[in-house]
């Protein structure tokens, strides 16, 4: 798989604090990795921390798929990527694919199910326009590269 047309979300470094007791990157690590490339994929299109602050509205993520496929040791060098899968009116389907720079290899993936939320009733609500507007962007970019997403299968948005 060629990420190379899919946004680069992160890069990191796998640290001595990230290693379990089997001396590979422990797996509460992989989510925090992925958890940072989320936020900063909202980031790049202004859904992040200041429209979560002051929009009165959020994301809440919904459910996640974290498959690991290779191990991770002390200094290797990570990069994620990001694919937009689907979305409708309130929900948004997207997976992260993280691999170790040295030689390209996917490490894990995490495909995510999240939900655009009103802060107030703590509740699914519509997303705006230009948040809808730059998924589809995505999707129809996405839609376009020559090899599937490996999914779980678990996650699906109704239209």
């Amino acid at each position: 798989m060629d990420f190379s047309s899919l946004p680069l979300t992160l890069e990191a470094t796998v640290e001595a604090k990230h290693l379990d007791q089997l001396d590979h990157m422990n797996v509460m690590w992989y989510m925090h990795f992925f958890d940072a490339a989320t936020w900063n994929w909202y980031e790049s299109f202004d859904f992040g921390k200041d429209y979560h602050a002051h929009s009165g509205f959020g994301s809440f993520a919904l459910e996640s798929h974290i498959r690991y496929i290779a191990e991770l040791r002390v200094g290797e060098q990570v990069k994620l990527h990001t694919r937009m899968l689907g979305r409708n009116a309130k929900l948004f389907h997207y997976i992260h694919f993280m691999q170790r720079a040295r030689d390209g290899e996917l490490s894990a993936t995490c495909e995510l199910l999240g939900v655009h939320v009103d802060m107030a009733t703590r509740r699914s609500a519509p997303m705006p326009e230009r948040i809808g507007a730059h998924f589809d962007k995505l999707l129809a970019a996405h839609s376009q590269l020559e090899w599937e997403a490996p999914l779980s299968g678990s996650i699906r948005i109704q239209q």
